[in-house]
């Protein structure tokens, strides 16, 4: 028996040895696998993006407007989720589940010990008891289930730069009243709207025995937080593909750029609402007003951080000679830039506010020191990351609805759902603009508040808000009920923008780049059979804050940020001389046509604005010419035929004169 012993004792680490050999190999294959599926699930979202983008070649080809590029991707991501849902095997099992019934919380990491070997383990989320059967074992769901943050920090930034990057400065600025009043007061009314239209419905809900969880009045502002969010891409698109009315269109624009700020902002500080006492989610007037600071410390600490970025990168670009090598600079535009959000993320403030006004902020100032080649890369870079990131989205929205794995589907809830966003946005809308009509020139007129109040789409801010949280039975419910609004307001609402815009008679035909002529000018109303010219138009003009800023900007931040504008020696006072010098550009001295501003469209017509340095006349078209005026004999200055003509035309203009550099601006003024 000893002699047995000792012969198999030898055995014992070899068998061991082998045992773990063995584990090594079957850790690699899975492993392995792992690797094969993560491939399959990237090349599955890049296959359903390259169908989209020959179905959309298709639709353009042929003219087709009644199904947008975003509704094309939503369709091919909900064919493949079926696949995916219904055709593919389990391919894992799980293990019986273990009690730890004496911890009182769950942990973001586990390590657990099996037979001296420890193992880590991540949170997934909650799984409801009822449901603890019914977890999914299908690797491939499982892969093709992005984390949240993947929406936030690396698809949300290119959308919303690109926002501010290509915005129109010109016809923004104009509307720049009604669009503030549309994007934070409408926003805020539509939310408060919708939160207690759905208090009452969670209400309805409990009543008649459909409420299986807990949903507090502060889950239904929330809920009216998030779906405010309006995103009008394809409204936008087919709008910008027609000409359509340019203030309509910038309305449009400016509030959904400006909304999506608004409503995450909006929907952290309602988080933030923490009364004291037994119950957390009764009224309290502390926690009221502390969430408005917190909104108000949020929006403006954004902003702040978004400027100064933008004015950090419009100095680096100026100061140095970076535009020898567009690729450098492009590749150091394009970080700093994206840097913005997650900077504002990390310091506890918004990425999405940031990283717009950092937008807004580079194509004012550093658009214009960039060279021409990085000027065409950036624009363009960012056009295609937004293409590509918003149809990623979209195709993603159509995966979602069968790879969730935690909807709560509830028929009161999304039918209140639907009908508390109707009431909502003409509550938003209508009021607003009636309001707004009594300080605007040019009338915001009945047809044009209706197709806002029809182009209230919701898109990928909504649906990346309320797929950020979705722990509780309450945000459970909401995400599944606001892909459900997505998918109606793309499909529905924005394949009946051409017969709304025909049946509204909204004008088309209109160039968004250039205005009109101060005469009358024809456009054109969509018709069920056609186009056909009709109508006039008449000169608008900015709002008079918005007027008084471009004067402060022209003379000062111009000059100092980028290599247009007149020399700051000519404008700031004699004491500041020394700074005036640091930075004033060489390039404004040695060439005179660098006083002509790239954007000189931002607020002004051409013809509006004309600057006198030196010699030389600038006018906001660009063109130069000597200034030929004279001096009579009683040392009165008298004017050439250009200004008298251009006092003729512009007829009581008020003009500003500032050491050498004279702006003339319209009187004329506009919400």
């Amino acid at each position: 028996m000893r002699g047995l012993l000792c012969l198999l004792i030898p055995w014992i680490p070899w068998t061991r040895a082998e045992d773990s050999a063995m584990e090594e190999i079957a850790t690699e294959k899975e492993a392995e696998e792992s690797h094969r599926q993560d491939s399959v699930s990237l090349l599955t979202f890049i296959l359903l993006l390259t169908l989209t983008i020959l179905t959309i070649w298709l639709f353009k080809h042929r003219r087709a407007r009644f199904l947008h590029e975003t509704g094309l991707a939503m369709i091919y991501g909900l064919i493949v989720g079926v696949i995916l849902r219904y055709g593919t095997p389990s391919t894992s099992t799980y293990d019986k589940a273990i009690s730890c019934s004496p911890e009182q919380r769950a942990f973001t990491t586990l390590l657990v010990n099996v037979s001296g070997k420890f193992f880590e383990y991540t949170l997934k989320g909650e799984i409801i008891p009822e449901k603890i059967h019914n977890v999914e074992q299908n690797d491939m769901l499982r892969k093709v289930t992005f984390d949240p943050e993947v929406f936030f920090n690396i698809l949300l930034p290119p959308i919303i730069f690109h926002a501010g990057y290509s915005l129109k400065k010109r016809h923004f600025f104009r509307n720049i009243g009604s669009i503030l009043a549309y994007a934070f007061f409408g926003t805020a009314v539509s939310c408060f709207i919708i939160g207690n239209l759905m208090y009452g419905v969670v209400k309805l809900m409990k009543l008649v025995g459909q409420l299986n969880g807990k949903f507090f009045y502060t889950d239904c502002l929330l809920f009216g937080a998030i779906i405010s969010a309006t995103d009008p891409v394809t409204v936008l698109a087919i709008f910008n593909e027609l000409h359509a009315d340019v203030d309509l269109y910038a309305l449009l624009f400016g509030e959904s750029v400006l909304n999506d700020a608004v409503a995450i902002v909006l929907s952290s500080s309602i988080m933030a609402y923490q009364p004291t006492g037994e119950n957390s989610h009764t009224f309290d007037a502390a926690a009221f007003f502390k969430s408005v600071g917190v909104f108000v410390g949020i929006f403006s600490g954004s902003f702040i951080m978004g400027v100064c970025t933008g004015i950090s990168t419009a100095l680096v670009t100026k100061f140095t000679k970076l535009h020898c090598f567009p690729l450098l600079e492009t590749a150091l535009f394009f970080l700093l830039s994206w840097s913005t959000f997650l900077l504002a993320e990390a310091c506890g403030f918004t990425g999405v506010v940031a990283v717009l006004f950092c937008g807004i902020t580079q194509a004012h100032y550093t658009y214009n020191n960039l060279s021409p080649e990085s000027r065409n890369r950036t624009k363009q870079l960012f056009e295609v990351l937004h293409f590509l990131a918003e149809n990623f989205i979209f195709s993603y929205m159509g995966l979602a609805l069968f790879t969730f794995q935690k909807h709560v589907f509830s028929p009161i809830f999304i039918v209140g759902a639907f009908i508390a966003v109707f009431v909502g946005r003409a509550a938003h809308v209508y009021p607003l603009s009636f309001f707004l009509n009594l300080g605007r020139r040019h009338k915001i007129g009945w047809n044009l508040q209706h197709m806002m109040m029809f182009s209230g789409l919701r898109g990928a801010m909504a649906f990346a808000l309320s797929i950020r949280d979705t722990a509780s039975y309450a945000h459970q419910m909401m995400f599944s009920t606001t892909l459900l609004i997505v998918f109606f307001t793309v499909w529905i609402i924005g394949g009946g923008t051409t017969p709304m815009l025909s049946w509204l008679n909204i004008r088309v035909g209109v160039d968004p780049d250039e205005d009109p002529p101060p005469t009358n000018d024809s456009f054109q109303v969509l018709q069920a059979d056609g186009v056909i010219a009709n109508g006039s138009r008449t000169k608008q003009e900015s709002a008079w804050i918005f007027r008084l800023w471009y004067s402060f900007d022209h003379k000062y931040l111009k000059p100092m940020l980028t290599h247009s504008g007149p020399p700051l020696t000519s404008t700031l006072p004699s004491w500041c001389s020394l700074v005036a010098r640091c930075f004033t550009s060489p390039r404004v001295y040695n060439n005179p046509e660098q006083l002509r501003e790239d954007d000189t469209d931002f607020i002004f017509n051409d013809g509006d604005l004309t600057l006198t340095y030196g010699d030389t006349t600038i006018t906001a078209n660009g063109s130069s010419g000597s200034h030929t005026a004279t001096t009579s004999l009683d040392g009165r200055r008298t004017k050439s035929s250009s200004e008298e003509a251009l006092e003729r035309e512009l007829g009581g203009d008020y003009e500003i004169t500032n050491r050498g550099t004279r702006l003339v601006f319209p009187l004329e003024e506009n919400a």
